[in-house]
Order: C-alpha cells, then sequence, then structure tokens
C-alpha cells in the first residue's frame, strides 16, 4: 500500500485513472483505502433541473450517481440517496455561493461545488471543490486545468470554539506550443494539511473561508517554487537562451 501511494503521488494527474485502476486489479483488499487516498482530476456533470453545472467526486457520490449541490437530487435518480440534515443543507446552499464569488474573483471563472455532512464525532465535513479548464490566452500556453481539493474536517464547538483540519489538493497540467521550443507539458500534483482552533462568533463558513485562501497561497508559491522555478532551472540549464549564449561567446 506504501509503495502504490508513493507511485500515485508521482503519477501526472492525466494518468492517474489509468494507474489508479490498475492499482485496483493488483490490489482488491486495499480498494477502499486507494479511492479514499487517491485524488483523480476532476469531472464535470450538468444539473437538469437549474441548468447548472456541479463538480463529481467521491464525496458526493452514493453507489452510480452524484448529488448535485444546487437541486441536492442524485443523477441517474436514487430513492434511497444520502442527503445533509436540513441544517446542513442550508450551510451548504449559503457555502456555494459564497465560494462561486470567491472563484470569480480569483480564478476568472471556472466550475466550484461545496458538499457538506454531518460527521460521526458531533461535527461535521466540507469538501470545496474548483475546477478551471481552458486554452491560454497569455503566453505560449495552448492549454491548461488546474483541480482544486479542499476537505475540511470541523470538530463539535467547545467553549465558543472549534477546532478545523484542513487537507488541500492540487492539480496542475498545463501544455504550451512554440515554433521555436516546440511543444511542452509540465502536470503534477500537491497535497497540504493546516489545523487551527477558532472562535465560531462569526460562523463556520468564514473561518473556513479564511483557511482555504491562506492555504491555496501557499499552495501556488509552492507549485511555484517547485515546478516552475525548478523546470525553468533545468530548462535553462540544458538550453540557455540565446541571450545568455551571446553573453558565453568570446570576442572575436
Amino acid at each position: 500500500m506504501e509503495a502504490a501511494m508513493d507511485l500515485m503521488r508521482r503519477m501526472p494527474p492525466g494518468r492517474a485513472e489509468t494507474a489508479l485502476n490498475a492499482l485496483l486489479s493488483l490490489l482488491p483488499d486495499h480498494s477502499l483505502d486507494l479511492l479514499s487516498q487517491v485524488d483523480l482530476p476532476l469531472q464535470v456533470s450538468m444539473d437538469k433541473e437549474s441548468m447548472k453545472e456541479y463538480i463529481l467526486c467521491e464525496y458526493n457520490r452514493d453507489a452510480d450517481s452524484y448529488r448535485s449541490p444546487w437541486s441536492n437530487k442524485y443523477e441517474p435518480p436514487l430513492e434511497d440517496g444520502t442527503v445533509p440534515s436540513e441544517e446542513m443543507r442550508n450551510l451548504e446552499i449559503e457555502a456555494n455561493e459564497v465560494f462561486s464569488v470567491y472563484r470569480d474573483q480569483y480564478y476568472e471563472g471556472g466550475i466550484s461545488s461545496v458538499y457538506i455532512w454531518e460527521d460521526e464525532d458531533e461535527g461535521f465535513i466540507a469538501c470545496f471543490l474548483i475546477k478551471k479548464d481552458g486554452q491560454g490566452k497569455r503566453g505560449y500556453m495552448q492549454i491548461g486545468s488546474w483541480d482544486a481539493i479542499h476537505v475540511i474536517q470541523v470538530g463539535p464547538e467547545e467553549e465558543g470554539a472549534a477546532h478545523y483540519c484542513l487537507n488541500s489538493t492540487v492539480m496542475l497540467s498545463l501544455t504550451t506550443d512554440n515554433k521555436q521550443s516546440g511543444t511542452f507539458n509540465l502536470s503534477g500534483s500537491i497535497r497540504r494539511q493546516m489545523s487551527m482552533t477558532l472562535a465560531v462568533a462569526d460562523g463556520h463558513l468564514v473561518n473556513m473561508g479564511k483557511m482555504i485562501e491562506e492555504m491555496e497561497g501557499k499552495l501556488r508559491n509552492s507549485l511555484d517554487q517547485v515546478y516552475f522555478g525548478k523546470t525553468r532551472e533545468m530548462v535553462c540549464t540544458l538550453r540557455p537562451p540565446p541571450e545568455v549564449l551571446n553573453m558565453r561567446l568570446p570576442d572575436s
């Protein structure tokens, strides 16, 4: 199991589903652990009632159906599908409205979904998802995708405060196409965790929003330093830009 998880951490997001299916056939006894711990690129469906898109994941799935955060109904229809309590559903509706504004401000588009359900420890769990695909409008990027998964476990309220545990995963993939450099693909994923105990005077949604905003900032910085920074260093070492080569040429 440890070797399987190590392999999946090094697998490009575009090939993660194929690799996971292979591991499930090789390790059937660990199927539940693999499905719960491995994050795959997010898929999208359309709510036929509200005509709004929503994101599919393991957190809104029951059997082979997926629950829409807009209508609270499963597609394909499922009579006995699990749905949140009235309190959790009201919080889920508000969270989807607020997170849509956050997505538009930070991502300038894309799709977001929030799912909330009760926890066995008298708290609750919230899953915040963002998916952004598209063709590049700047530079040489031809196509790219960004999938963000934020799962927050909220403990029961004690003395006006609650404990929040956030697990975040970002999967990034982009392809550039330029006559000078040719086609280049960069993809990978990064996962981080954060725990905080915060006062609930302003509400759980405010606390969760602040944690996600802080975490996404850290993840973007890590991606810039690890993926883009290291790739830039390697490429410039192997294939120095023309201006660098001209500086190295001795005077004739």
